[in-house]
């Protein structure tokens, strides 16, 4: 697509996710929407975005959970960048976040990733988790701003991977158990409530085979981008939901336990 309209997307985007309004979908509007314009479009949103001072923080990888491939007819990872005003933790807000501002928004147990040093191409398990500084159990809140959560791949990526905030719990640093941390973070279970009834249950394998293959997935995804920069230490990264992506309501309380995993479950009220 010409640059022109790239710029124009990349505007429109930011204005539709600033103003909490929906959007007709790009790839309906225009029959030769590629992937590769979504890439430049949402790196076009990102630097407009740094521009008006907003500070990045890290990254959020979607799509990596299969078992939800065939509902979003999306089958393959993509990514975003997550900003200060979006990264939160849990603690700090005291367990209650205000949905206002968000379209559709859904709810995704993840597991979080403090980046320690930057991980490379072709690490084994041993070297990412070494490049790991802490882990952590989060909610990631997504929306859509395409009605009916209805789109392409190409509509996610430009809208930054659909990311709306990320809600992040203790803490834990990797160091001096890695691993035992390894082991579990491929082998774990969740369980997803709404209210104290549980609405869905997760596997660490549902995330391309555990957490730790979905940050290798990433460092491939953005090594192959050009406008797309490496992971850096200091980022923070969510890996993608473990359960169903689940719609949510001001009033209710979500929580979760976890399964054969050194990681407390969280407890989170809407407004």
């Amino acid at each position: 697509m010409p640059e022109r309209d790239i710029s124009a997307i990349a505007s429109e985007v930011l204005s539709a996710l600033d103003r909490g309004q929906p959007l007709a979908s790009f790839s309906g509007r225009y029959p030769d929407f590629s992937p590769d314009d979504a890439a430049l479009a949402a790196a076009a949103m990102r630097r407009m975005r740094l521009a008006r001072g907003e500070v990045t923080v890290g990254r959020k990888i979607g799509f990596t959970n299969r078992t939800i491939w065939a509902e979003y007819n999306v089958f393959a990872p993509n990514w975003g960048t997550m900003y200060a005003r979006t990264v939160r933790d849990l603690a700090d807000i005291g367990g209650v976040f205000a949905l206002a501002g968000l379209t559709e928004p859904r709810i995704e147990p993840e597991i979080v990733f403090g980046i320690g040093r930057a991980p490379e191409r072709g690490m084994d398990d041993d070297g990412l988790i070494a490049a790991i500084d802490w882990v952590a159990h989060g909610f990631e809140i997504v929306q859509s701003p395409f009605a009916n959560w209805t789109f392409s791949p190409a509509d996610t990526v430009v809208a930054n991977a659909l990311h709306g905030a990320l809600l992040i719990g203790p803490r834990f640093p990797v160091a001096a158990n890695a691993k035992e941390w390894q082991r579990t973070l491929s082998t774990f279970e969740i369980d997803l409530k709404r209210d104290g009834t549980v609405m869905d249950h997760g596997h660490a394998a549902n995330v391309l085979d555990g957490p730790l293959n979905a940050l290798r997935h990433l460092i491939e995804l953005l090594a192959a981008e050009d406008d797309s920069p490496p992971l850096a230490a200091g980022e923070i990264v969510t890996t993608g939901t473990l359960t169903r992506a689940l719609p949510i309501a001001p009033g209710e309380t979500w929580t979760t336990e976890l399964f054969g995993i050194a990681l407390p479950g969280l407890s989170m009220r809407l407004t």
